[in-house]
């Protein structure tokens, strides 16, 4: 009797070891899967800006101009993640839109601030409406989609204050410039911020020699203006990227950076020279607004 006592409490003794080294190696497969989905979800997120950026959901034109953006590899630079509040000013026709927009959509916030539908001006009013009609046409990428309006220099509250993790602009800052108005657009961006936001952008970089009027109504401005405009209302210069630079670029174009494709302002003329060339030679330009 007693020895079957004994022999039942080893039994149990070692059946409790067992049980305890079946949970352990079960909470290490368990710790491993969830190791290896969230490395997998990781990658998934890292691979997503590469599968938006030629997604079927953007026309052949706009793919195209992957090799003279660089769309993923500016939005790298800037700093982007799927969970960010993103601003993008004056997104024109939503070449940017067709990426931003479907890779914030679940985790994020993609805020489009475009022309105002309700403008005077035919050419803001009729764009306006091309964005909005586009974004409801493709609920799919676009259902979550913030539209405001950006239309300097009176409406510029595209949204809330302290809001925005980071604010874009591409190839935009010349037609404010050559207005005279970049100072109160860069100050309603660096408002519209939150402290460590970043605001990246992208702009038409004039050369040492051309083009001679630098104003911004060529399309072309200096890197150092720029960056002085950025400076001017808070924001501190992180770096810059040589990622959309374009060395054929000679910047001495009788129609401004419009004579390259895709505007070719010139029509036919030397059509064949600009097409050698390319799109324009850019600055691609990070700022912060400081935390302190």
């Amino acid at each position: 009797m007693k020895n079957n006592l004994l022999k039942l409490l080893f039994c149990t003794a070692i059946l409790s070891q067992v049980s305890q080294a079946q949970e352990i190696s079960a909470k290490k497969e368990s710790d491993k899967t969830q190791s290896s989905i969230q490395e997998l979800e990781s990658v998934s997120m890292a691979e997503s800006l590469e599968q938006l950026s030629e997604g079927k959901h953007r026309s052949e034109n706009h793919i195209k101009r992957n090799k003279f953006r660089h769309p993923v590899e500016t939005l790298k630079f800037f700093g982007i993640k799927p969970e960010m509040t993103v601003v993008e000013i004056s997104p024109g026709g939503g070449w940017y839109t067709e990426i931003l927009a479907p890779y914030l959509k679940d985790k994020g916030h993609y805020i489009a601030a475009g022309y105002d539908a309700e403008s005077s001006v035919k050419y803001f009013s009729t764009n306006a409406k091309k964005l909005a009609n586009k974004l409801s046409a493709d609920p799919q990428h676009y259902s979550k989609v913030e539209l405001t309006v950006m239309q300097a220099p009176e409406k510029l509250d595209f949204a809330k204050p302290n809001s925005a993790d980071m604010i874009v602009s591409f190839r935009n800052t010349h037609n404010w410039a050559g207005r005279g108005y970049a100072d109160k657009v860069y100050q309603s961006i660096f408002d519209a911020l939150k402290l460590g936001g970043t605001f990246g952008l992208v702009q038409h970089r004039a050369g040492n020699e051309a083009p001679k009027d630098v104003s911004g109504k060529l399309g072309y401005l200096k890197m150092a203006n720029v960056k002085a405009m950025a400076e001017k209302v808070g924001f501190k210069f992180v770096g810059e990227s040589e990622i959309n630079a374009n060395a054929k670029d000679t910047k001495n174009h009788d129609g401004g950076v419009w004579s390259l494709p895709p505007s070719y302002r010139m029509g036919d003329k030397d059509k064949e020279k600009y097409t050698s060339i390319g799109e324009s030679d850019r600055m691609t330009l990070k700022f912060v607004k400081p935390a302190e």
